[in-house]
């Protein structure tokens, strides 16, 4: 049997209304199931509707109390209750979509609120559970959701399996292209292409900056996070080099060997002519001589790393030479009151 799905609220965000009026909190509503992970951005006004629905579809109200509204303050202004009423919310969203009574997460208004398909599903552990199995995008068009869903350690590697997915749907495109004798198959290729690398860029995008919001809280060891930038380093290389030329622009067949960008980069003297394999190879060619520039200097810190323990050893043994000229200065300064003393008594 499947494991349950499982619903949680892990952040807030703060929105403007888009005719110009006040702005709101927006509670990144994420849904994890053992496959797939989305998220749909909710307003406090949308927990009430679909509270005072769910009431009056099933006749009585959900095993949990949704927060109450409050008058005189504001999740905008008081972080405190914005994160007292994310706590309540995600109770509340628990309690109808965790128990074995499912009354309120087999209403329609239940499966509209988390934009979830029909409850017609050939999945029974899905359907238990009030959600379904089919593959969707996390976050369709929504470029805040997708950086809330990224904040989290587990959706983000959802994310990037589905940044993966992008790419590879890319490539094939452009070997599709390549490989098409007529022209309006290499135009419906370039197209579909070009529309996975810009689902690709977004998603990246939004990797980029949850990310950074879960290494600035703490969340991932340094390991875990050089394992995760590698991972976006190598998807952003992906991205900016497809595996043949044209990919179905209005020129002639291309036996491979071009040059295809995911996104414009500026060229130099050293790539401007270069095709897949050459920017490959001088890639390589760079990083032996960056390889051989690191050698050199680590040569350099060795040697001087030897000149300071040299010197620290001159300095040691010209320290205890001082030291002891220091005792016998001592010792002739002794002598010389004796003779003195001496020199007074004759």
């Amino acid at each position: 049997m499947a494991p349950p799905a499982e619903i949680s609220i892990p952040t807030t965000s703060l929105s403007n209304s888009s005719d110009g009026g006040k702005p709101y909190t927006l509670y990144n509503i994420t849904l994890r199931l053992p496959l797939r992970s989305f998220v749909v951005q909710k307003r406090y006004s949308d927990f009430l509707a679909l509270h005072q629905t769910l009431i009056q579809t099933v006749g009585a109200p959900p095993p949990a109390p949704l927060p109450a509204k409050t008058w005189f303050k504001s999740t905008v202004s008081s972080p405190e209750l914005t994160e007292q009423r994310r706590v309540g919310l995600e109770k509340y969203l628990r309690a109808i979509a965790e128990p074995p009574d499912r009354r309120w997460r087999d209403t329609s208004a239940w499966r509209a609120f988390l934009n979830l398909p029909s409850s017609s599903t050939t999945n029974s552990a899905a359907s238990a559970s009030g959600f379904n199995m089919e593959r969707r995008i996390p976050a369709i068009g929504l470029r805040d959701a997708n950086v809330a869903a990224a904040s989290d350690p587990g959706t983000w590697l959802d994310l990037h399996r589905e940044l993966k997915q992008a790419l590879h749907e890319a490539r094939v495109a452009l070997g599709r292209g390549n490989n098409a004798v007529d022209n309006n198959v290499r135009i419906e290729a370039g197209a579909a292409a070009k529309r996975a690398l810009v689902k690709a860029g977004s998603l990246l995008a939004s990797l980029n900056d949850g990310l950074r919001v879960i290494k600035d809280g703490g969340r991932l060891g340094e390991g875990e996070l050089r394992r995760r930038r590698d991972l976006l380093s190598a998807a952003r290389r992906m991205q900016l080099m497809g595996n043949g030329g044209g990919g179905g622009g209005g020129r002639g067949n291309n036996t491979g060997g071009g040059r295809v960008l995911g996104a414009p980069l500026p060229e130099t003297e050293r790539t401007r002519e270069l095709d897949n394999g050459g920017v490959l190879q001088l890639q390589r060619d760079v990083m032996k001589e960056q390889d051989q520039d690191i050698e050199a200097l680590a040569k350099i810190i060795r040697r001087q790393k030897e000149m300071g323990l040299q010197i620290n050893d001159e300095v040691t043994r010209q320290t205890e030479m001082l030291d002891r000229m220091n005792e016998d200065a001592d010792v002739l300064g002794r002598k010389l009151g004796v003779a003195k003393d001496r020199v007074k008594r004759l």
